[in-house]
């Protein structure tokens, strides 16, 4: 198959998701994954469609296949990472989504959706303090409430230590 017939599939599973025909987009990309097993965007793309059907479990792998490909386009990269931890939070495999996580947040630091899904799994490790932390910064720098500006300094200065009393 040609890289425009890959591309125009890829074009059609986004359509059918995007007209609300999720099961029939899974069915093109799961086509494409039989033709295309080393695909990083087909395997991101079959992986996402999984997510939006409620398949988790089945998501896992194609997560997983298109981040261990250094073809990745980098803003796939950030999604998948993302997808990644937060189906491996929902299905309870906590310690993997936080390291999940944490590699996005390294990698993506500017990305606040997985600094807050990095907090919810943080939480789910019983790691309140680091979690609290996370969301306050958080808040902090990315609200345009200008109560929350008027005491960013403030939040930001206690978000490092919670338990800090005069």
């Amino acid at each position: 198959m040609s890289a425009r017939k890959k591309r125009d599939l890829l074009d059609e599973a986004d359509r059918l998701r995007t007209e609300g025909r999720p099961e029939e987009a899974r069915d093109r990309l799961l086509g494409l994954t039989a033709e295309y097993p080393d695909d990083a965007e087909v395997a991101y793309r079959t992986a996402w469609i999984h997510d939006v059907l409620g398949l988790e479990s089945e998501a896992v792998p194609y997560y997983e296949r298109a981040l261990a490909n250094p073809e990745l386009a980098v803003e796939d990269r950030r999604g998948a990472l993302l997808g990644l931890g937060s189906t491996y939070r929902i299905l309870g495999r906590y310690g993997q989504a936080v390291e999940t996580l944490r590699r996005g947040v390294e990698e993506f630091p500017d990305d606040g959706a997985l600094r807050a899904f990095l907090a919810m799994a943080l939480f789910n490790t019983d790691e309140h303090h680091e979690a609290m932390r996370l969301l306050l910064e958080l808040t902090a720098t990315t609200s345009q409430d200008p109560y929350v500006q008027q005491y960013r300094r403030a939040i930001e200065h206690y978000a490092k230590d919670l338990h800090e009393t005069m």
